[in-house]
């Protein structure tokens, strides 16, 4: 009874945390009240984004303490804490990088709109499919990947929003990105198997202590070194879930936050002093590339960001791509300098300079890649540099995000673990998992995460564990349980799918509703 009222009292403090920050963000930008309705939608849309990473945290984040619990490293009870802790900081020391690569999947014309209903509909169709699949995968006891789940919602709603507008559905998908994290989440299982068993055997050869290779006996704690590596190893794979996964709703929650309070989170207020002398020279050195030092015909920023959204969603470079670019490259910086910095824009305009930069952005960074625009390598350090500023002033994650997204993360873990952990420990292989068995795992899992952290791209801790602890048992020849290992293929299968269709319908239906 004391644990559920503390628990009961948890979930109400970070509401109230959450609602006093976004209240004291919009206070100091001088915005006024919110309007109810917008108000409430931004509370809903929240609550999910937090509720995704709660889900998150019970259903990938197990994954981190199965190894240490089936090995007796350490007591269930302990396990779940320490790494709910560790959790939290990984999301609090986080780069960013991973939150703005999954939002750069998802249509851009969706984007620049996120505060109308069309948006509204985007982030809870995204959510909602990515939470239901979630908890369906977790009731099982699958350990399937969250990260392949909010990816498969976003690609269903991309798809959904183009054949609404009458265009193809490859349309509504940045797919070289979405190829990109494919790539990732697919590779990652397959280093996971691979890379695990070979540092088992490589184990066996060089450590020559038996008890390491046998199953634990009772409750009897491993050998004092191998214990401290499966404690190193939890803690490792649990920071670099919380700096990896925890990323995906703080980017979804940005969106959230820019679309209902634009004045107070559309631009970072907080660059410091330098940044604005910088972005105007590197507005100038991105013109000069844009136009290839040629004087540009005068295009109307209307037009300019009509032509440039075309290009992003078309991906055909046409003869005014270039110019169009650089006309809004220019209308931005003087609009950065009509106001004297990004701190001073006021709150009527925050919106639209916010979009006209991240248009700008995502325009850069297709043209400097496309070779139909035959940009040298100097102009295309030009612009990249350029892109660099626009981001510094959109792409930003304020603190008390942070500490929501690494809260619901960490109590998540505490919560549902169980399931998940039983597969893990007891489901993969045939035989109880080792000492060994457990410290390779979790060793490549940990630097599978962190790697894929510092590339920026997502990748799931459940593949790459799953796989790892299979890799060591066929290398041990403990055999396979099939069973579980066609449950995870099925679910490693289904999930894109699934996920896609249930996130483009239920878009369908809540653009019907907002």
């Amino acid at each position: 009874m004391a644990g559920q009222l503390g628990f009961g009292a948890a979930i109400l403090a970070a509401i109230g945390y959450v609602a006093y920050s976004v209240y004291a963000d919009a206070a100091a930008s001088g915005m006024g009240a919110i309007a109810l309705l917008p108000f409430l939608l931004l509370f809903i849309a929240l609550l999910i984004a937090l509720g995704f990473e709660f889900v998150n945290g019970f259903h990938d984040t197990a994954n981190a303490v199965a190894t240490v619990i089936y090995t007796n490293a350490m007591p269930a009870n302990v396990a779940v804490v320490w790494s709910g802790f560790f959790n939290f900081l990984g999301v609090l020391l986080s780069s960013g990088a991973v939150a703005f690569g999954i939002v750069s999947l998802l249509p851009v014309e969706l984007i620049l709109q996120v505060g109308s209903s069309a948006g509204f509909a985007m982030v809870f169709a995204l959510l909602i499919a990515a939470i239901v699949w979630n908890l369906a995968t977790w009731w099982l006891g699958i350990p399937s990947s969250s990260s392949h789940t909010l990816i498969g919602s976003i690609i269903g709603v991309g798809v959904a929003n183009a054949m609404m507008h009458g265009k193809s559905g490859t349309a509504g998908v940045d797919w070289t990105k979405a190829t990109e994290i494919g790539q990732a989440l697919l590779v990652s299982p397959l280093i996971g198997f691979g890379v695990a068993a070979l540092l088992f055997l490589a184990m066996k050869v060089l450590i020559r202590n038996e008890a390491l290779y046998q199953e634990p006996k009772g409750d009897t704690p491993p050998p004092l070194w191998i214990r401290t590596l499966l404690i190193f190893t939890c803690t490792g794979v649990s920071f670099a879930h919380g700096s990896n996964d925890g990323q995906k709703g703080m980017g979804l929650i940005m969106l959230i936050l820019i679309g209902t309070v634009p004045t107070a989170y559309a631009l970072n207020r907080a660059v410091p002093e330098s940044y604005t002398q910088e972005f105007h020279i590197g507005a100038d050195k991105a013109y000069a590339a844009l136009t290839n030092g040629a004087a540009a015909a005068a295009i109307r920023p209307d037009d300019a960001r009509r032509t440039v959204t075309s290009y992003i969603a078309d991906k055909t470079y046409k003869p005014e791509t270039a110019p169009a670019l650089a006309a809004l490259v220019q209308h931005i910086d003087r609009q950065v300098d009509e106001y004297g910095s990004l701190a001073k824009v006021p709150a009527a305009a925050t919106e639209n300079v916010r979009n006209d930069m991240y248009l700008a952005s995502e325009g850069i960074k297709r043209l400097a890649k496309d070779e139909a625009a035959n940009l040298d390598d100097t102009r295309v350090e030009a612009v990249n540099g350029f892109k660099k500023s626009l981001d510094a002033g959109t792409r930003f994650i304020p603190t008390w995000v942070k500490v929501a997204v690494a809260f619901a993360l960490g109590l998540g873990t505490m919560v549902g673990w169980k399931r998940i952990v039983v597969t893990v420990g007891e489901k993969i292989g045939k035989s109880h998992l080792t000492y060994a068995q457990g410290a390779s795992a979790e060793l490549v899992a940990m630097g599978t995460i962190f790697a894929a952290d510092h590339l920026g791209l997502p990748v799931s801790t459940t593949h790459v564990l799953s796989s790892g602890v299979a890799g060591t048992m066929a290398a041990n020849k403990s055999g396979l349980q099939m069973s579980t290992v066609r449950n995870l293929l099925m679910a490693w299968v289904l999930t894109l799918p699934c996920s896609i269709l249930l996130a483009g319908g239920l878009y369908a239906v809540f653009s019907m509703v907002f």
